[in-house]
């Protein structure tokens, strides 16, 4: 570990100042100062805006009567290529911006938009890149606001395997970390995410092999506090003592190894965690998903395979877990698990008001489960032609499968609903607290599949199958479109308000406000706004690129912005950056989206909106220099 400590600024002394202290004078939790900048609309200090990652804003002043005028306010380029994922973050008078490998971030001036006031462009082994499942995509930053003796830091994960710490006022490097070893092809996708003084960070690579596991670091100093693995004995798995009692049925202890899994193959069993993290700081629990296991040929590991595919509730500062729910036992189709976790407080059908966790699950089933012990409310289908699945016991929690969708050796399984990529992937979504409506982009996508044996080698792709994929039932498969949708959904009565369907697939998530509008990217390489009451659609602009992340919003000196990042990547685009053509590479992307490179081509940057494109350049002295000839 690199440490180098940097003395307080008075950026952090004023970004201290105006956050707030605790009653007695001493500096609350970082959690508190984060939930505070979480509440104004002048900030997006975290992935998902608030803990209980709503992607939602308050703001009116864009609406749906006025979003007609939306227009450009600024833009930034990123000077890089490949897809954009996550957003930025907004403190400030700052705006936060990162880019995939090589993992640029750059500080940028809101008040003279797009002046670059420090830039990190970390040197790192470009050996990374050729272990990156899905081309070379990073999700997003961390903020942690700083305590009086340690400044403010931008956290950020590389993907070479490093979590990196930077002074948010200067850049300059406070601690850097190894967290997995690109040798074994463990790589970092996933956005930092800081509760109290501890920073949390996934891993991937389980299409290479890799044993998961998610593990806090002390964000002062980079030291580690505690790792829980998604498979192993239970001590690994750091289980708390009454680890899943509320739902004994789920399962409880010793079944991270032979009892579910054959021999020793947990040891290369996958359930990495990539996507996105919650916390409730009255459970003190933080929750997120493991995701597939490893291979994907499910013949060469029997067994139900504890404790991947399953969502966690753990506390923060022990890690234990207190409960553990796993969606897929024994996964046959990649449904990775690692999806958004969103939280809201809700009445449940007997009108009991409840602690709500919500979540769009790879497999095609959206859960809604009590947070503070995990207890199953509903399971739906994110779509009516998700077939592998009959539907889930709500009793037992357990997939009644369709044998007609298994997947087995010597037999390719055919028109499987979703594919894997699921019909819900890496992109955050939003909750209307107002509205109680879950915002959410889906794939429509189905798959033919081929497994096939494999040995082990690390820091080599260990998969096991071969597959095809397409447009979903009810799109186009003759011209390859119809692979998205786009559902507002509650998540009480199981039903959805609307439903659109879309070209390509919402790949990167939404943005709800106040101002009755739901916000998002296309692959093809538009930004919209539809009436999140409808869905009718309102509003749309083309992008230079794609789009892969999600929107997000902020105000900054009166004016309302929208932004997002463009440049098309990720598991969707790898054909399209790689210049692939073959429909089976990819893992079978190529051949699901071979005509999006008719709609848009590669980039990299950040386009920023506002209301007929108001921003600090319409005076034009805004950033001009001002020379002795003048």
């Amino acid at each position: 570990m690199i440490n180098l400590r940097t003395s307080v600024s008075a950026f952090t002394l004023a970004a201290t100042a105006a956050m707030g202290v605790a009653a007695t004078g001493l500096p609350a939790f970082a959690n508190d100062k984060l939930v505070e900048l979480s509440k104004s609309e002048a900030n997006w200090p975290m992935t998902g805006k608030n803990y209980s990652a709503q992607n939602y804003s308050t703001s009116k002043q864009i609406n749906v009567d006025n979003v007609k005028d939306l227009k450009p306010a600024w833009a930034f380029s990123t000077g890089v290529l490949h897809g954009h994922e996550g957003t930025p973050l907004v403190i400030g008078d700052r705006m936060y911006v990162h880019t995939p490998f090589p993992n640029i971030t750059f500080a940028l001036d809101l008040k003279e938009p797009g002046k670059i006031e420090w830039m990190d462009k970390p040197k790192q082994a470009p050996t990374a890149r050729a272990v990156a499942c899905c081309d070379v995509v990073n999700r997003g930053l961390a903020y942690w606001p700083g305590d009086g003796k340690t400044p403010a830091l931008i956290l950020k994960t590389q993907l070479d395997g490093h979590i990196v710490a930077l002074n948010a006022e200067s850049g300059e490097l406070v601690w850097k970390m190894e967290n997995s070893d690109i040798k074994v092809g463990s790589t970092l996708t996933i956005a930092p995410y800081v509760i109290k003084d501890s920073v949390l960070v996934g891993s991937s690579g389980a299409e290479l092999g890799v044993r998961g596991y998610v593990t806090a670091y002390d964000v002062k100093t980079g030291a580690q506090k505690w790792r829980a693995y998604a498979t192993g004995p239970d001590e690994e798995l750091l289980l708390a003592k009454d680890f899943n009692s509320a739902n004994k049925h789920y399962g409880q202890f010793g079944l991270g190894t032979n009892k579910t899994w054959e021999g020793d193959a947990w040891k290369i069993g996958g359930g990495t965690n990539w996507g996105w993290y919650a916390y409730d700081p009255d459970t003190n629990l933080f929750y997120y998903g493991s995701g597939n296991p490893a291979p994907w040929n499910e013949t060469m590991r029997p067994g139900d395979n504890k404790w991947t595919m399953t969502i966690w509730g753990r506390d923060i500062d022990t890690g234990e877990a207190k409960f553990g729910y796993q969606k897929t036992p024994h996964d046959e189709w990649d449904y990775a698990g690692v999806n958004v976790m969103m939280l809201s407080e809700q009445k449940d059908k007997e009108g009991k008001l409840r602690k709500l966790l919500t979540h769009p699950d790879r497999n095609g089933i959206v859960y809604t489960l009590d947070r503070e012990d995990g207890t199953l409310i509903s399971a739906d289908k994110l779509d009516d032609t998700v077939n592998w699945v009959k539907q889930v016991d709500l009793k037992t929690g357990i997939p009644v499968r369709d044998p007609e969708f298994a997947t087995r050796m010597d037999h390719k399984a055919t028109e499987i609903c979703p594919s894997a990529m699921g019909y819900h992937n890496q992109g955050h979504d939003s909750y209307d607290p107002e509205k109680q409506l879950f915002f959410m982009g889906i794939n429509h996508i189905c798959m033919d599949w081929e497994p096939f044996m494999l040995p082990y080698r690390a820091g080599q792709f260990f998969v096991g199958a071969t597959l095809w994929m397409y447009p979903g039932p009810k799109g186009d498969r003759q011209n390859y479109e119809g692979l998205g949708q786009i559902k507002a959904y509650n998540a009480i009565s199981g039903k959805y308000a609307w439903e659109k369907m879309e070209r390509f697939a919402v790949w990167g998530g939404t943005l709800a406000t106040a101002g009755d509008l739901v916000f998002y990217g296309t692959l093809d390489g538009f930004l919209k706004a539809r009436n999140s009451k409808t869905g009718d659609l309102l509003w749309k602009y083309r992008l230079p690129s794609g789009v892969i992340g999600h929107p997000m919003t902020y105000t900054h000196d009166g004016t309302q912005y929208v932004a997002i990042y463009y440049g098309v990547g990720g598991w969707a685009g790898v054909g399209l950056v790689f210049d692939l053509t073959d429909p089976t590479a990819g893992l079978g992307a190529v051949g699901a989206f071979k005509n999006l490179q008719h709609y848009t081509q590669m980039g990299g940057g950040v386009q920023v909106f506002s209301l007929n494109g108001k921003n600090p350049y319409d005076d034009p002295n805004v950033g001009e220099w001002v020379g002795k000839a003048n």
